[in-house]
């Protein structure tokens, strides 16, 4: 904002007759000075920290405020219904599922991740968050994404070598099927008491569900955040570049957007590892490596 005047009775209006013109607006204060107020959308211009793209807001509030209400449901469902349950627990085994590296892996991402959305919400809404400093979140966040990238390469390399690539990636053959006895159990099964449809092993941890959201995630969402993210903190140096993919005004939107879906995910995430033997069965596994799982009786019979 650039102040043109301390005193103006009367609201001036661009001359565009004699060539004087702006993008922005005039604009008077209640102190009554007169304010240029720029608007960067007006010539295709994008200002970190200062422009925003308000349905891309919108529709990431409404995703994430959606997840959370819906875990919030969906718990509050599972809580009353195991209050009318016959007390009894499934058949559980202690078994070895998580190696150190993985452990490791897991942690970090999620760390890095956490800071990451933190820190983009700060750059991205600094009229809120004015206690922090913008230039040190700005660092940070550049940091921890190189951190985060690193990360993934050595995981990538990590799950190929070993060839436990082979956990996140779907099998086509009874897929659909499978996931639609995944969802009815979410959905049916878990407020009946019902054991899980698929039994949990350390050479198959994920079930149909999870399998299509980590291959989405891991193969879609994180490459182009950290395309669009590398884009953007080059837009100076590489400016041809970023503008094949439309510039600023584009890339940092999507940016959010893939953000907001981020958030929404690690809600959902976070609430599912509740749905194993205990509620914090999981979270201790991915401590230990160690974890409680249900013994199935087919299994337990041979």
């Amino acid at each position: 904002t650039i102040t043109l005047a301390d005193h103006a009775p009367v609201p001036p209006v661009f001359d565009a007759a004699n060539n004087v013109n702006g993008t922005g607006e005039l604009v008077t204060g209640e102190d009554g000075a007169l304010y240029y107020q720029p608007v960067p959308a007006n010539d295709s211009l994008y200002v970190f920290g200062s422009s925003r793209v308000s349905w891309i807001d919108w529709l990431g509030a409404l995703m994430f405020s959606g997840s959370l209400l819906g875990v919030l449901g969906h718990g509050t469902l599972r809580y009353l219904a195991s209050r009318k349950l016959p007390k009894g627990h499934a058949k559980t085994e202690r078994i070895f599922m998580y190696q150190a590296y993985e452990r490791f892996w897991h942690w970090l991402q999620t760390i890095a991740i956490v800071i990451l959305l933190f820190t983009g919400l700060i750059i991205h809404r600094p009229d809120i968050f004015g206690a922090f400093s913008f230039d040190g979140m700005v660092i940070t966040h550049n940091v921890v994404a190189a951190i985060l990238a690193i990360n993934a390469v050595l995981a990538l390399f990590y799950h190929i070598s070993t060839e436990n690539i082979r956990r996140y990636i779907p099998h086509p053959h009874g897929f659909f099927d499978d996931t639609f006895k995944q969802i009815v159990y979410y959905t049916k099964g878990i407020f009946q008491g019902g054991a899980h449809p698929f039994e949990k092993t350390p050479g198959k941890r994920l079930n149909p569900l999870q399998q299509a959201t980590y291959f989405m995630i891991l193969n879609v969402l994180l490459p182009l955040q950290g395309l669009t993210g590398i884009l953007m903190w080059g837009v100076q140096q590489w400016s041809e570049a970023a503008n094949l993919f439309g510039g600023l005004p584009f890339l940092a939107p999507f940016h959010s957007l893939v953000a907001w879906t981020f958030a929404s995910f690690i809600v959902v995430h976070v609430y599912l590892t509740t749905t194993g033997a205990t509620p914090l069965e999981a979270m201790r596994g991915m401590v230990t490596g160690y974890e409680e799982v249900e013994v199935h009786e087919e299994k337990d019979e041979g």
